[in-house]
């Protein structure tokens, strides 16, 4: 069965995809807008959408602390 490409990622995942921590993630999706959708509790993420965000300089500068 093919994996789906545009399926919705973890926190985990897209931190693994980006080579930063959780810790990171939830500190860019509060203070530099990270593009991220609540499902419940849950932070989801797509992405075409995280890859535009980066390109566009929304991580550029950032280091994980």
């Amino acid at each position: 069965m093919a994996v789906m490409e545009d399926r919705w990622l973890s926190v985990i995942e897209i931190g693994k995809y980006l080579g930063v921590s959780s810790d990171t993630v939830y500190r860019w999706i509060d203070k530099h807008n990270m593009p991220a959708h609540r499902m419940g509790r849950l932070w989801r993420f797509k992405r075409d959408e995280v890859d535009s965000w980066v390109k566009a300089g929304g991580a550029a500068g950032l280091q994980e602390t």
